[in-house]
């Protein structure tokens, strides 16, 4: 059974499948590596991962190689999480992990909720916002750097709605 090993902390620069292989070459052929890149940039991710025969091949291979410096930096080996449900492959787990602090506040338009097939809260609520609570409210607040900005939108929808 194969296993598969997480390759984190890689430079984020353009490097080739074949550079990251390169490292593990001495593991011989049944080692196979697949690296993450940015599908707009071409420009690796940070992670990749390594597939090895068993356990204890993986477990070698940890120890051998973590902190093994590849383009001056040290990289981190360990064992992949297995897959979520629901999700097809792994460029989509990184995406979830943005921070979100600098992301300005949600559209509540109605037109673009309608749009977004795949957002579960417009179907919860119903469309109608008097019911949301105070803690709900609380909780999402326009990052402080954008709400003179999210303000001065506001205004101007009000007063196109009401022309």
């Amino acid at each position: 059974m194969s296993v598969r090993l997480y390759i984190g902390n890689l430079p984020k620069e353009e490097i080739d499948r074949q550079d990251l292989q390169a490292v593990f070459a001495a593991e011989g052929d049944a080692v196979t590596t697949k690296l993450i890149k940015d599908r707009k940039t071409g420009k690796c991710r940070g992670f990749g991962f390594l597939t090895v025969n068993n356990d204890e091949q993986a477990d070698q291979i940890i120890e051998k190689y973590n902190g093994h410096l590849f383009k001056e930096t040290p990289i981190k080996l360990e064992k992949a999480l297995p897959r979520t449900k629901g999700e097809e492959n792994e460029e989509q787990q990184a995406p979830k992990a943005v921070n979100t602090s600098s992301i300005p506040a949600p559209n509540t338009n109605k037109d673009s909720n309608r749009r977004d097939k795949g957002s579960k809260k417009s179907r919860r609520s119903g469309g109608n916002r008097e019911t949301t609570t105070t803690a709900e409210s609380d909780a999402i607040r326009p990052d402080p750097r954008w709400a003179s900005e999210l303000e001065k939108l506001k205004q101007m929808l009000a007063a196109q709605t009401t022309n």
